[in-house]
């Protein structure tokens, strides 16, 4: 099984009298999403801010795209997702899940809610009672098969970022508790800090992804009998990467960030699921 994933596109409402910036817009999302729903895969995944701001048009503009495309898209919701709307209309927008999960022949996939509704001055992650019973109840009928989450806000002080204010799920949400009960491999994926990073705590691999407008960049996750690899596919040209630039500098509610770019070892990884190799992450 393979599974396509991105995270903090912010796809953006613009200001049409800053020249060049509609070009660039229509530039970059278009050549980006083809580049990225082109990729050979059984899903396609974001894992959440797919747009700046939550407005009608920009959710409207981006499922253009991706609906012209013949694939299988899950949208983790984001913060920025949900600034302008609530999170019935984002989904009925959308025709996403609030939170959902599924299980096929190689794993057992989760999409959370980690965002705030229209609460723009604060951005860190929530996880109401009603959704942490629901993942409790998934974690424990899991048994030894792997797991994928995928969420936007990442677990409080695990990958890089995490341990700072509105940096995570907030810290009095208890995800360990839960995620303390997977028997065998986790993998849980996030983005929301803007940048790369790659940490293992327990049985657990914690996997964050920078924003497309900084890095122009997938990730690739492969499932097979033996491991989970996890694969950085930068998706560029000259055209994407000069509309990113244009974009990223003039747009609200974003701020280039300058290390997004992690290390090979904080970009790919191997998670053997193996019976004697299970508690090892080995780096690419």
């Amino acid at each position: 099984m393979k599974i396509a994933m991105i995270g903090d596109l912010h796809y953006p409402t613009i200001d049409e009298t800053i020249p060049g910036l509609e070009e660039a817009r229509s530039t970059f999302y278009e050549r980006f999403m083809n580049l990225f729903l082109g990729t050979e895969a059984n899903f396609h995944v974001s894992i959440g801010d797919l747009t700046n701001f939550g407005t009608t048009e920009e959710l409207k503009e981006i499922y253009r795209i991706i609906n012209n495309k013949d694939c299988v898209f899950y949208h983790a919701l984001g913060n920025h997702d949900l600034y302008s709307m609530t999170k019935k209309d984002v989904l009925n927008i959308t025709g996403q899940a609030q939170y959902h999960s599924f299980e096929t022949d190689e794993a057992i996939l989760v999409f959370l809610d980690t965002a705030k509704e229209m609460d723009y001055m604060d951005w860190g992650g929530w996880v109401d009672n009603e959704q942490l019973s629901w993942l409790e109840k998934v974690v424990q009928s899991s048994g030894e098969k792997p797991m994928l989450v995928f969420a936007h806000h990442p677990v409080h002080n695990t990958t890089v970022r995490s341990d700072k204010d509105k940096g995570s799920i907030h810290p009095d949400v208890d995800m360990w508790s839960i995620l303390d009960q997977k028997k065998g491999i986790g993998v849980y994926f996030n983005g929301h800090t803007h940048v790369d990073s790659i940490v293992t705590q327990g049985n657990w691999t914690f996997i964050q992804k920078s924003a497309c407008l900084d890095q122009q960049a997938m990730r690739l996750i492969e499932i097979n009998e033996d491991e989970i690899l996890v694969k950085a596919i930068d998706l560029t040209d000259p055209l994407i990467e000069e509309s990113s630039q244009i974009i990223a500098n003039n747009i609200l509610h974003f701020s280039p960030q300058l290390e997004a770019r992690g290390t090979e070892e904080n970009r790919n990884c191997r998670i053997p699921l193996l019976s004697n190799e299970s508690n090892l992450l080995n780096r690419l």
